[in-house]
């Protein structure tokens, strides 16, 4: 996937989700070992790109991350969250980011959600600032629509927004109504979380075509599900603790459903 216009960027099919490990809003430490390994598995497996956030497991899931990846070329997608969206707020949020990561640079610094009683030029103003400083390489938002994101850009002047996070998958169709189109014109890379609605595609009307989809085109059903995403121009980053599932995650990058099943899909699903 193209990401960026002025200076784009190739990224993996795929990526790691971390929501849950560490913890949820406050730190875990009961399965540190067995999540690092996971990661290291991920990576060993092929995985390049891990998503993480400030807000997970109270920044502990970003610890976890900087141990598993100490000395490997990993791009690195984080989240400031947002009670942390002034512009101090924002600047220390990322140092700290930094020294959980254990990196000099995060490759992604993403809003993670929109905060209407903060100004966004003081947000953006930041996350340029930041750029210059070398401490990140490129903004992202996340859970922005369109007018949300117009408002980000006319609030960068020396930077482009790279990307937005997002909800999407078979069962959240939401981003079609307009706002993948929008980031496609805008050269806004899209990146999918939940692609797999936590299990919710394979169940009901949904699951049975995707069991056929995945019959036709002799890949899994996650498989299928996930390269559907990137048929669509996205990056889909699913969670997977266990070694099976991040290599059946995996299996869906490298090539892409045929035309014949995906009208067969669309056809049975409609949108």
């Amino acid at each position: 996937m193209e990401f960026g216009s002025s200076h784009s960027v190739r990224m993996p099919d795929i990526g790691m989700g971390t929501w849950k490990m560490g913890g949820e809003f406050t730190a875990d430490t009961s399965r540190d070992t067995e999540e690092i390994e996971a990661l290291k598995a991920g990576l060993d497996i092929g995985y390049s790109f891990i998503d993480t956030a400030e807000m997970y497991g109270a920044g502990h899931a970003e610890e976890l991350v900087g141990r598993a990846i100490s000395g490997r070329d990993v791009f690195i997608a984080t989240k400031v969250w947002q009670t942390n969206l002034g512009y101090d707020d924002v600047l220390k949020a990322a140092d700290r980011s930094l020294r959980r990561l254990g990196r000099k640079t995060i490759d992604l610094y993403q809003i993670h959600w929109p905060n209407d009683s903060i100004p966004l030029r003081d947000t953006m103003r930041a996350m340029e600032k930041l750029v210059e400083e070398g401490k990140i390489a490129h903004i992202g938002v996340s859970n922005f629509d369109v007018e949300l994101i117009e408002d980000a850009m006319s609030h960068l002047s020396r930077n482009e927004l790279f990307s937005n996070q997002i909800s999407y998958s078979l069962v959240d169709r939401r981003a079609e109504n307009g706002l993948l189109n929008y980031c496609k014109k805008q050269r806004i890379g899209i990146i999918a979380y939940e692609p797999l609605a936590r299990g919710k595609v394979f169940k009901g009307r949904t699951g049975r075509v995707l069991a056929k989809a995945a019959e036709m085109a002799h890949k899994t059903e996650a498989q299928v599900a996930l390269n559907w995403i990137m048929s669509r121009g996205a990056v889909p980053i699913p969670k997977a603790s266990s070694i099976d599932h991040l290599k059946e995650n995996f299996g869906a990058s490298g090539w892409r459903l045929s035309g014949k099943v995906l009208q067969f899909m669309e056809r049975e699903l409609g949108q």
